[in-house]
C-alpha cells in the first residue's frame, strides 16, 4: 500500500518549544490552521482512500479540511499519538528536551528496552504504532495518516528497510511536513519521500519557533543504498 504520514499543524506548544504529549493537547495556532488548510491542494493527485489521526487534538483539526475536501471521515485511532515525554510533560528546559530526544535515538539504533523517564518504551511505542498501521494496510491500497513529529519520525526510519535509522530519526518534519512510504508488515516498508517542509511550502514555515519534537539538533538523514539487514 502506499501511506501517507502526515505531521499535524503548528501548536503554541510547538512555538514554546514544550514536550506537549498528553491527552487532549494543545490546539492550533492561526499558522498551524493555514498549514492544515493547504494540504488538500497540495495533495490532490494523491488516491487517499482513507484518513486517520491520532487521539490529540491537533491532529483531528489538521485533517478536517483534506477530510471536507475528500467526502471523508478522519478515523481516529489510539495509538497514533506522540511518544509520550512522561516525566517531561509540558517542559522546554534543555535538559528534558534532551532526554526525550535521547530516547527516539537509543531506539532507533535498536535499545528498544529503554523507556523515557515515566514514559514508554521502545518496544512499547513500537508495539501500538504498528497496531493502527497494520490496520490501515490491511483495509487501504492507500491511506492518510495524520500523526505527530517525533512519533513519526522515530517509526519511519526505524521501519523503512533503506534507510539509516541511527541517522534518519534525527531529521526534521516541520508541521504539516510528511513521509510518503510504500509496502506492507510482511514485506515491509520502503521510504519513497520525506518532505521536511510544511507540505504548503516554505511561506507556512515559522523559523523563531522552538519545535523539539520536529527539529533534532543534527537534522541529517540517509537512504541507505542497501536494505538494512
Amino acid at each position: 500500500m502506499r501511506l501517507l504520514l502526515i505531521r499535524h499543524g503548528q501548536t503554541p506548544s510547538n512555538v514554546a518549544g514544550a514536550l506537549d504529549t498528553a491527552r487532549p493537547g494543545a490546539g492550533l495556532t492561526a499558522l498551524g490552521h493555514a498549514q492544515a488548510a493547504a494540504i488538500p491542494q497540495v495533495l490532490r493527485d494523491e488516491q487517499i482512500e482513507a484518513l486517520y489521526a491520532s487521539v490529540l487534538t491537533r491532529t483531528q483539526l489538521t485533517g478536517q479540511p483534506l477530510a471536507i475536501a475528500r467526502g471523508l471521515d478522519i478515523r481516529v485511532r489510539e495509538g497514533l499519538e506522540e511518544i509520550s515525554a512522561g516525566d517531561f510533560e509540558m517542559r522546554t528546559d534543555a535538559d528534558a528536551v534532551q532526554e526525550y530526544i535521547e530516547g527516539g535515538w537509543r531506539w532507533a539504533s535498536g535499545d528498544l528496552e529503554y523507556a523515557i523517564s515515566g514514559g514508554e518504551s521502545g518496544n512499547d511505542f513500537l508495539r501500538r504504532y504498528d497496531a493502527v498501521i497494520d490496520e490501515v494496510a490491511e483495509a487501504h491500497g492507500t491511506a492518510a495518516v495524520v500523526s505527530h513529529g517525533a512519533a513519526i519520525r522515530v517509526w519511519a526510519s526505524y521501519r523503512a528497510v533503506n534507510v539509516a535509522s541511527e541517522t534518519a530519526v534525527q531529521r526534521r518534519l516541520q508541521n504539516t511536513g510528511m513521509c510518503v512510504l510504500e509496502g506492507d508488515p510482511d514485506s515491509g516498508w520502503v521510504l519513497q519521500r520525506w518532505h521536511e517542509e510544511p507540505l504548503g511550502g516554505a511561506d507556512l514555515e515559522d523559523r523563531y519557533a522552538h519545535d523539539v519534537t520536529g527539529e533534532p539538533e543534527e537534522a541529517d538523514a540517509v537512504i541507505a543504498e542497501d536494505a538494512r539487514s
